[in-house]
């Protein structure tokens, strides 16, 4: 009974995707025809607007500008001299040689072997 209802099923699917698929064919051809028979739109010219003046700008007179009081001069003290620092002399400082380290041999490289694509046969 399952796979009947199986079968069923699968072709209710197949009908309705090609109703689905016709249909949209036949909207997709009205739309065409459609675009081919409208004529194309114009934009009316808008009418000139009429020029209106403008009343003049107002002159504004600005206050002048006050003049400022000079700078205070300000008096600072000298500065003070620094008194110089004898700092003692760098110790020298001596390092135990350097530990010599055994020298590692390695083992020999093993070569690489060649390798080279293989060169496709030609077809007849």
């Amino acid at each position: 009974m399952a796979p009947r209802n199986n079968v069923i099923f699968l072709l209710g699917l197949l009908l309705s995707c090609v109703a689905t698929s016709g249909a949209s064919r036949i909207l997709e051809e009205e739309a065409i025809k459609e675009a081919e028979h409208t004529p194309h739109l114009t934009v009316p010219e808008l009418p000139s607007l009429p020029k209106v003046e403008q009343p003049p700008f107002p002159e504004v007179h600005l206050p002048a500008k006050p003049e400022l009081p000079p700078f205070p001069e300000v008096h600072l003290p000298a500065k003070p001299e620094l008194p110089k620092v004898d700092l003692p002399p760098f110790p020298e400082v001596h390092l135990p040689a350097k530990p010599e380290l055994p020298k590692v041999e390695l083992p020999p490289k093993p070569e690489m072997p060649e390798f080279h694509f293989p060169v496709p046969e030609a077809k007849p």
